[in-house]
């Protein structure tokens, strides 16, 4: 009788937890306050997006110019081999901004698309620990690979200069690849009293699952990844070659209602995979926003 009850317990509590679990886990839209808080975020991804042709030029247009008490720090790339990146320190938002630059949807679709697409494990000197069985597109991690260093003592300058203990990767499209894994990168390498959130924008899927939960453990909660309607790049590389997204999406439904996905490729109507189920379902024109009322278009 005892033992009856204590397995009768048992399930009850399990029931519970469960049911605690499926409530929290309930997909709900973002405030206006919450969707607002984005907007400067927004701006420094569009800037890094709106200098592809020339060097990091801070009177590129109107979402340049958003965030006017921006203070740059360093910037780099050549927007080729290398894409451009910057640094510096947002007073209004008192976090060091990191900023990776993205690429056209017509250049990034043939290489999230091909084939011969390729999961290779981490580089262990730069994310120290990583488990063998966590792998990555083997092309952002190399170009992620050739800027870590300097964005890492630039980051480290910054953050001494202006006594902060906050540091925020952005990017769009490519930048929010290489804005995840740099994001990670920084969680290793910087103390760990130091803030490190990630805010993507149209983000392609970067590793495996192995991967989407080591990011999950490491940066949980710090990492959100916006994604536009029906733009076809968050569902690629596509799951059936091993790709996986991390946990923090928030989809902008054709309402135009943010709704927060909570999970990995969570599969409702209301977030991507469910809304997006392939490409013939999918329309180019939404990766370039609008994100809110700002879009990456320059």
């Amino acid at each position: 009788m005892v033992l009856l009850r204590s397995s009768i317990f048992a399930l009850v509590l399990v029931g519970l937890v469960n049911a605690a679990l499926v409530k929290r886990q309930a997909i709900t839209p973002l405030s206006s306050s919450q969707m607002a808080s984005f907007a400067p975020f927004t701006h420094f991804a569009s800037t890094a997006y709106c200098n592809s042709s020339t060097s990091i030029n801070w009177s590129c247009g109107s979402n340049c110019e958003a965030n006017p008490d921006f203070q740059p720090m360093a910037s780099g790339g050549d927007g080729d081999g290398t894409q451009f990146w910057y640094v510096g320190f947002s007073p209004s938002q008192n976090t060091v901004v990191v900023a990776h630059q993205g690429t056209a949807t017509s250049k990034l679709l043939p290489i999230l698309i091909d084939i011969d697409l390729i999961l290779e494990p981490l580089d262990s000197p730069l994310f120290p620990g990583v488990p063998s069985s966590v792998k990555v597109h083997d092309g952002f991690a190399l170009e992620q690979a050739s800027t870590a260093p300097k964005i890492l003592f630039y980051v480290q300058q910054t953050l001494s200069v202006h006594g902060t203990s906050s540091v925020t990767v952005v990017g769009h499209s490519l930048g929010a690849a290489l804005s995840l894994l740099d994001g990670l990168y920084l969680r290793f390498h910087l103390n760990a009293t130091v803030n490190v959130q990630v805010i993507g924008y149209g983000m392609p899927r970067v590793g495996n699952e192995a991967f989407a939960d080591w990011v999950d453990a490491h940066l949980g909660g710090q990492v959100t990844h916006i994604n536009n309607r029906r733009d076809p790049v968050p569902i690629l590389p596509p799951r059936l070659l091993g790709f996986h997204h991390a946990s923090g999406e928030v989809h902008i439904t054709d309402s135009g209602t943010w709704e927060s996905c909570p999970g990995q490729d969570n599969p409702s109507v209301e977030c991507t995979v469910g809304d997006v189920p392939s490409i013939f379902n999918s329309k180019e024109s939404d990766h370039s926003g609008p994100y809110g009322s700002i879009s990456m278009d320059c």
